[in-house]
């Protein structure tokens, strides 16, 4: 088999093809969470803490100087990341809880009834016969 349609069929298969699409659609879902935190639910929380924008908090190590940026300690923008990663995995969680409550619960069928076979309804009468008590 050559290279090309090992990688043809590795490349149409279901699983492969479905992962491609989750990849795009979670980073256009990531990109609106982001948008949502932003632009959205940071103003708010800012707003509820006394008008604070938690992209621009950072603590100076170092002041800049001439031609020399400062050296600063961005921890707003880790707080505005760690609430986008909080959001999108209850984003997440709620549609993977949602998405197993719409697939069906498969009922397995029922065994087939067993049925015995000549020899084994003649060795069950056998063992019938002999437990009942001998007639006097």
């Amino acid at each position: 088999m050559s290279l090309a349609s090992e990688f043809r069929d590795f490349a149409v298969k279901g699983n492969v093809v479905d992962l491609a699409v989750g990849v795009i659609i979670g980073g256009a879902f990531g990109k609106i969470v982001s948008s949502l935190v932003g632009d959205v639910v940071m103003p708010l929380v800012g707003l509820a803490v006394g008008g604070v924008d938690f992209t621009k908090l950072a603590y100076t190590l170092k002041e800049g100087t001439e031609g020399v940026p400062a050296v600063t300690l961005k921890y707003g923008v880790f707080v505005q990341n760690v609430f986008d990663f909080f959001i999108i995995a209850i984003a997440i969680f709620s549609m993977v809880k949602v998405i197993n409550g719409l697939k069906r619960q498969e009922v397995p069928p029922p065994p087939p009834p067993i049925v015995a076979t000549p020899t084994e309804t003649l060795l069950i009468e056998i063992r019938d016969l002999l437990k009942r008590p001998p007639n006097r």
